[in-house]
């Protein structure tokens, strides 16, 4: 297999929305809390933190928030055509994208490391071994 290759672009369904993915993520994790599978409509919600300076925009991005039950605020940008979620972020954390990198041309980099909120987690779903696993928000 080939070494992943930066940048990696990404677009929405509609492609209204595209952007560049110019280095690797920090972190790439999976959340089984009950809001992200409503989000994801599945099991859990993939998540790839990026620092806001390896990632390029380009198109319309709508914006969407709520408070969390920590009382943070949780940030969604998305395309206002198609509806794709592109990227979480928290004011609290700025300078950090919680980018939703289903939607990229390369996913090999959407393989999580790390499990969190697995006490909201689907029963029938089994983490794979060797990955970190927390029952709530590290």
């Amino acid at each position: 297999m080939n070494a992943i290759q930066y940048p990696i672009s990404g677009s929405c369904q509609c492609g209204s929305v595209s952007y560049q993915l110019l280095a690797p993520p920090q972190a790439v994790m999976a959340c089984h809390c009950r809001e992200c599978q409503k989000l994801s409509t599945s099991a859990f919600s993939i998540t790839a933190i990026v620092h806001e300076q390896d990632i390029r925009f380009s198109g319309p991005l709508s914006h969407w928030s709520r408070v969390a039950d920590s009382g943070n605020i949780n940030g969604a940008a998305f395309c206002p055509t198609c509806g794709n979620r592109i990227y979480h972020y928290s004011p609290a954390q700025p300078g950090i994208i919680k980018l939703k990198p289903s939607n990229l041309d390369d996913t090999r980099v959407i393989k999580p490391t790390r499990h969190v909120w697995v006490s909201e987690k689907q029963d029938w779903y089994q983490i794979p071994p060797g990955v970190e696993v927390f029952d709530y928000q590290p």
